[in-house]
């Protein structure tokens, strides 16, 4: 199990690099989401208007007792699609993509924080990338639970409201480009 996490963490980026560029959008402030990125054909799943893909990309290193990282957080374009497409489902995506950035600079936050130990690192990088990638999950659900996937206007604009303070009070942690 340490080895394959360790394997898909160094080869994850890798298949990333391999793919166009132009295939994924790294998150900027500067560039919000366009409908024109969402290059995917929908898919009939119940109610469902859009689907945004996201990736929080981890790799690393040790070397001189020292732990070099790599983070990247990116929208997918092939795998994001739009069914209905309007302005205030648009803010609901960009509020997926938005919450993937939160979780990129946590993730910085606390490997830039970590104290390396040759004896743990290899159980306790990957268990710090894990409890991201899980709270990163439940977020994300969490966020269409109470927004009814954007319907619920009021709930919408809390989220929206939540996500841009969370942003900016991490905003130190993200210089990890």
């Amino acid at each position: 199990m340490k080895r394959s996490f360790l394997l898909t963490s160094f080869i994850f980026p890798l298949i990333l690099l391999s793919q166009l560029e132009e295939d994924f959008i790294k998150w900027d402030e500067n560039r919000k989401l366009t409908w024109e990125d969402f290059k995917a054909a929908p898919l009939k799943m119940g109610s469902t208007a859009a689907m945004t893909t996201t990736h929080l990309g981890f790799s690393y290193n040790f070397a001189n007792g020292k732990i070099t990282y790599k983070i990247d957080c990116q929208f997918e374009k092939n795998r994001s699609w739009g069914l209905v497409k309007n302005d205030w489902i648009l803010k609901h995506e960009q509020g997926h993509f938005d919450i993937a950035e939160i979780y990129a600079r946590k993730l910085n936050k606390i490997i830039k924080a970590y104290t390396f130990r040759a004896a743990t690192a290899q159980k306790e990088v990957p268990a710090i990338y894990q409890k991201i990638m899980n709270d990163l999950s439940a977020m994300q659900n969490q966020y269409d639970s109470d927004t009814d996937f954007s319907r619920d206007k009021e709930q919408q604009a809390a989220w929206t409201e939540k996500i841009n303070r969370e942003l900016y009070k991490l905003n130190e942690f993200a210089g990890y480009h």
